[in-house]
């Protein structure tokens, strides 16, 4: 019965904001879940500016977006939904300019300190740098994000599945066939 009040009040709190514009209430909110938020961007994103900037971010969207939350779930289920998308768009941004700028960050996804390679060593590894990324942009989006969430993320599969809304059977089969069509595409060249 306690979590049923917990949610009473949660929810009393949000119509209190929505219906009479009560700041209290949502500063009451905002001090309860700030560090979930805080906790999870920083969970995906491993920087803590980064971390800093996200939660502000999917406080102040969340704050705007009340009038929308349905009570179907609890608050705290919202604002981690919210707090992982805003984070993997923040990687997908990430990464992508990753692709597209080959700089000293790129190493730790190889796990080969550029200053330990020779000139011949760099040059291949930059193409080998820039085949990997062609390959991974050329598989169907649910393959590639599954990878790069398993890969790059190092996400477990069922967290994975509660991302992508998507079975861990489903997952499974679409991370092997993304490292199947990777190590095709790879092999040819």
């Amino acid at each position: 019965m306690k979590s049923a009040d917990i949610l009473v009040d949660e929810y009393e709190l949000i119509d209190d904001y929505v219906d009479n514009g009560n700041h209290q209430s949502v500063n009451i909110l905002i001090r309860k879940y700030h560090n979930l938020v805080y906790q999870t961007a920083l969970r995906y994103l491993k920087n803590i500016h980064d971390a800093e900037d996200l939660t502000q971010d999917v406080m102040l969207k969340a704050i705007k977006n009340l009038s929308k939350f349905e009570k179907k779930s609890s608050l705290s289920t919202w604002l981690y939904s919210i707090t992982v998308n805003s984070a993997k768009n923040e990687l997908k941004k990430k990464k992508l300019l990753s692709y597209f700028s080959f700089n000293n960050d790129n190493e730790e996804f190889f796990n080969i300190p550029i200053n330990e390679l020779n000139g011949q060593q760099k040059l291949e590894n930059e193409e080998f740098k820039l085949k990997f990324y062609s390959a991974l942009n050329s598989l169907p989006e649910k393959q590639r994000e599954t990878f790069a969430l398993r890969y790059f993320d190092e996400l477990p599969y069922n967290e994975i599945s509660e991302l992508l809304g998507t079975s861990v059977g489903g997952l499974k089969a679409n991370y092997f066939q993304a490292v199947k069509k990777l190590g095709i595409y790879l092999n040819e060249q």
